[in-house]
């Protein structure tokens, strides 16, 4: 190492670490058995907690000398550590997704750092060494600096390190001082490596994670290998553990004693001699496998005891015994064909940044395994230790992913040709970055039978460097797969993935590539792109798991929303993304891709996603279900079957069903009840549930369902109370027992629904062709390609364009023996001219049935929406309906729903997207109930001949969301605005930069539209 710190250097990718110790296993070590068992670690020294702290702009303005002795740091302002600087009020965070933060400011070549602003964290800790501690090697550990570091102790220059996501360590035994030390450290923002972490998310900088001293006793091991893989037959597995030693004191001699056990039983214990580099290996017969279904772990422990027979230190690891390979072009988990049922998930918490707390990390997990995921790419950087360990624990597959990313420089020159500053491509001065950077990921992490696949990184397109990392992951782990997605831009050196890696292609697309070629599996290590209300069409990619077994499944972009809480200026706390801290430049709300808010609760794109990840199909029909069972390990016995059948929304019978489905197989069982006779809708339900509390949910949790509708004819019945029509020469009146409607020849259209002497509508009902667009739509311009149809939902007019504003308008009235119906045109000012027609029909009972149809114009094509909306006081604020629920449903995302009656707010239909859009629709709704708190308002009911209609209750306008950024931004509420559709398109979801609705979610239009329903007092 160096004995000073030039600043220099901080823009030579050559160098990126000096004194930094060599990465190691990531295991934990007691002075005791008694210690394991209580969790002390006396090896060990938390520096969390409040650091001194001065903030420069730039490396250059930084206080000089500051790190000597002489200089007293204790004026400085105080900063909480782990903590990002922007989250505690230094700089602020920037959002930037393939640009670089810096650009526009400075025009710098690859591995040069910005000059003007380069935010440089100095921190000192003054402490002195605790009793326990004295007398032996101390080092000190910071698990994750954003993004160089350089270290000094009592004024002497200790180290340099960069890699912003794996531990730098250095040893300080040396420079030590009796009584207090200095401990100074300098973080910054910009290196030459940060054009190597251009990931997708907010720059941040600082010390970030845990910072903590260590000792180790005098015989210690430092390093831990353990590879338990079962035979090719399963039949049998090894056990290899590998201990790389570090003797302090004393001769290199002892004992090692090994004990392993599972679930509290010892299966053997033995003792062996103490060497420098250990290894050996154990058998095993028919060990209990780990997977994600069965995450059956062994208790290895440790004793290191020196010659005199001492007991130096004691070691707990878990073990799981699993295989992964690539059989016959397919990658298999113990001998099975694995599908990743998966999402890509960033290190992230709306409060702390890239700092997420042990209770949000859990909190994920166990979000994910309640909703069928099984598996997470760890994009694109090593995520906290702890993940690894409690995914061992919980059951979920690992794609650890190392950091890298130079997005920015690869994105252009894949359209240009050009490769000229690609890093790190095919360039020997970024080599050894990159390789230590795979050492260190792979060493901390290596003991954890969750990983199955190392990932060289992300979009950081080819080449050999990229190569190079793949050939040391094989040679350091042969074990598992290597993944890297860019060799599909750069097949130079296709051999740098195990599997055929690619984002967004389309499920066509993935068939076309296979038909040609079936060398690798395939996955899709990003797919159905869940920004704002999206994962539209997502059952495409998960039923072609079904059918093409080298499509092995896909990683959802991504798990959580990146949005920081921030308040407005009235003091409101709200979800900020991209732009919101005023830097520039940024990406906007294309931080918000997450199937979970930023409050870590779940969006309503979760609803479909735990259906199509399910690892159970029922087939359900009136008498029977075929149960598929899609787990690879684990029999349906496992789980509880029920079957609940429900007329008109309404439970009336329910039983448990035995089954015992056999991995990967199917059977046929009679439900426990015959075919209901009385009229009605029956819904059949068949679930299965968990039978006792797991480490992620309770007893009686859902895992899967399927559902089957059938009917009854009921009788029709006619309403034949007597109505009254008043006419005169500006309305007509309809009046009945409880109700009176008015209609308005000089507005055109209805102008007042009153019923039990109470009006219920607070403007005329107009119809409606727009939504709000979803983030999807804006990607794929739908605002432009559709505008004509948002123009047309806001300036339709019931007279001619030209037309006197004070001309009446004349309906078409027709009486007939128990209703009248009034009819409007409406002029739909579109080029071409359009024009739709709106028919109410009155009875007696007070319903009023609503049409609206429309002739097609072919060169306005399809439409957003296609029915009518409503606005009604904000009192009327509660919702019940008996239709797909409970959470939001849209033509290409409602798989996931079950037919059922539901209730709510009207106000928590308006999901928490970062920018306010089309939210809250529910499809194949029979009726719906708008109501204030003593229970009456309007109910709304599908027609016959139209069948089930879309509804949404919410308490904007579409226009008035579209007109928002942020929820802070829309109006105070004052009306519940009552949407009442035949259809609405689909929302999309392939990506969001281009991609559309699938066709067969659009609105057709080659044929008249027509949209009926009621609506009536209650």
């Amino acid at each position: 190492m160096t004995h000073t710190f030039d600043y220099e250097r901080l823009k030579d990718p050559r160098y990126f670490r000096d004194g930094r110790l060599d990465a190691h296993s990531d295991h934990k070590y007691y002075t005791s058995l008694p210690d394991l068992e209580t969790g002390r670690e006396d090896f060990k020294e938390s520096l969390n907690g409040i650091w001194k702290f001065h903030y420069a702009v730039n490396y250059r303005s930084t206080v000089s000398g500051f790190e000597k002795t002489d200089y007293c740091c204790r004026s400085w302002k105080d900063i909480h550590v782990p903590a990002h600087i922007q989250m505690e009020g230094y700089d602020v965070p920037q959002y930037v997704n393939v640009q670089y933060p810096w650009e526009g400011h400075e025009e710098i070549q690859p591995g040069e750092i910005p000059e003007s602003f380069n935010p440089t964290a100095s921190y000192v800790k003054y402490f002195t060494v605790p009793k326990r501690m004295r007398g032996k090697r101390l080092f000190i550990s910071f698990q994750g600096a954003e993004s160089g570091l350089a270290l000094w102790l009592n004024g002497t220059f200790i180290g340099y390190g960069e890699d912003s996501f794996t531990p730098s360590e250095f040893e300080l035994t040396d420079h030590l001082v009796e009584g207090e030390n200095k401990l100074a450290v300098q973080v910054f923002k910009w290196t030459a490596s940060s054009w190597c972490e251009d990931q997708d998310f907010y720059r941040f900088s600082g010390l970030y994670r845990d910072v903590y001293l260590y000792t180790v006793p005098d015989i210690h091991v430092r390093d831990m290998k353990i590879c338990a893989v079962p035979n090719e037959s399963l039949t049998n597995a090894s056990l290899e553990v590998c201990l790389d030693m570090m003797v302090s004191k004393g001769p290199a001699e002892g004992t090692l004693l090994f004990r392993f056990a599972r679930n509290g039983s010892i299966l053997w214990e033995e003792k062996h001699p103490l060497k420098t580099s250990f290894s050996h290996s154990w058998f095993l017969d028919r060990p209990d496998l780990w997977s994600a279904e069965s995450p059956n772990l062994y208790d290895l422990t440790v004793e290191v005891y020196d010659a005199a027979g001492t007991l130096q230190e004691v070691i707990p690891e878990k073990v799981g015994f699993r295989r992964f390979e690539i059989k016959h072009h397919i990658m298999a988990l113990n001998g099975k064909r694995i599908v990743f049922k998966g999402v890509n998930r960033h290190e992230f918490s709306s409060v702390n940044g890239r700092h997420v707390s042990e209770a949000e990390l859990r909190k994920d997990l166990e979000t994910m395994k309640q909703n069928n995921i099984n598996a997470i790419r760890t994009c694109h950087y090593p995520n906290c230790s702890l993940l690894y360990r409690l995914c061992d624990e919980y059951g979920l597959y690992l794609m650890a992913e190392n950091n890298l990313e130079s997005h920015g420089t690869c994105d252009i020159p894949i359209t240009t040709g050009d490769y000229t500053d690609v890093i790190p491509n095919d360039r020997p001065e970024w080599l050894e970055m990159m390789l230590d950077r795979v050492t260190s990921m792979y060493h901390r992490d290596k003991n954890h039978p969750s990983i199955l696949i190392w990932s060289c990184g992300n979009e950081s397109f080819g080449g050999k460097d990229l190569y190079e990392m793949s050939c040391l992951f094989r040679k350091l782990d042969p074990h598992r797969l290597v993944h890297y997605e860019g060799i599909h831009h750069d097949r130079r050196y296709n051999d740098t993935s195990d599997i055929e890696s690619q984002m967004y292609t389309s499920v066509e697309g993935i068939r076309d590539f296979l038909a040609n070629d079936r060398n690798k599996p395939f996955i899709c290590c990003e797919y159905t792109h869940a920004m704002g209300n999206s994962c539209g069409a997502m059952h495409k990619y998960t039923d072609l798991t079904d059918t093409e077994p080298l499509y092995q499944g896909g990683f959802i972009w991504d798990y959580i929303d990146q949005s920081i809480c921030k308040k407005d200026r009235y003091g409101k706390e709200f979800q900020a993304y991209g732009g919101d801290f005023g830097e520039r430049p940024t990406d906007y709300q294309f931080s918000g891709n997450g199937i979970v808010y930023g409050s870590r609760e779940v969006s309503p794109k979760m609803q479909e996603i735990r259906f199509n990840y399910q690892n159970i199909t029922a087939e359900v029909r009136d008498t029977e279900v075929t149960v598929i069972n899609k787990n690879l390990f684990v029999n349906t016995d496992t789980f509880e079957c029920c079957v609940v059948v429900s007329r008109d929304g309404h439970p009336i019978r329910g039983a448990v069903l035995e089954t015992h489905v056999a991995p990967l197989s199917e059977e046929t069982y009679t439900l426990p009840f015959p075919r209901e006779t009385l009229p009605g809708e029956y819904t059949v339900t068949v679930s299965f549930h968990l039978p006792e509390d797991t480490v992620w949910a309770q007893r009686g949790h859902e895992t899967a369902f399927g559902q089957y509708i059938y009917q009854i004819p009921k009788r029709e019945t006619i309403c034949e109370k007597e109505i009254e029509v008043i006419r005169s020469p500006h309305n007509i009146g309809v009046r009945g027992a409880h109700f009176e409607v008015l209609f308005s020849l000089l507005s055109g259209g209805l102008v007042s629904y009153k019923y039990a002497g109470k009006e219920l509508l607070e403007t005329i009902p107009k119809p409606n062709f727009w939504r709000a667009p979803v983030d999807n739509d804006c990607g794929s311009q739908m605002p432009i390609r559709y505008g004509h149809w948002k123009l047309a939902s806001m300036y339709l007019s019931n007279r001619p364009l030209g037309a006197d504003m004070f001309a009446l308008c004349n309906p078409a009235v027709n009486e007939r023996e128990h209703s009248v119906s009034v009819s409007f045109s409406y002029h739909l000012h579109t080029t071409p001219a359009a024009v739709c027609q709106v028919t109410y029909e009155v009875f007696g009972d007070g319903r009023v049935k609503t049409s609206l149809t429309y002739d097609p114009v072919k060169e306005l094509g399809d439409m957003p929406e296609f029915g009518m909306l409503f606005k009604l006081n904000a009192d009327y604020d509660h919702l019940k309906w008996y239709g797909l629920g409970p959470a939001e449903t849209y033509a290409d995302r409602k798989k996931g729903a079950k037919l059922g009656i539901y209730e709510n707010l009207v106000k928590d239909n308006l999901a928490d997207y970062l920018v306010p859009q089309e939210c809250g629709n529910k499809e194949e709704v029979r009726y719906a109930e708008i109501t204030d708190r003593k229970g009456r308002g309007l109910r709304f009911e599908m027609s016959p001949e139209n069948g089930p209609m879309c509804f949404s209750a919410l308490p904007y306008t579409p226009h008035e969301m579209e007109n928002a950024m942020h929820s802070f931004e829309l109006p105070e509420v004052h009306y519940t605005v009552i949407r009442a559709a035949k259809a609405q398109m689909g929302i999309g979801g392939d990506d969001s930069w281009g991609s559309c609705a699938h066709p067969e979610y659009l609105i057709p239009v080659d044929r008249k539209l027509e949209f009926s329903f009621y609506f009536c007092g209650i």
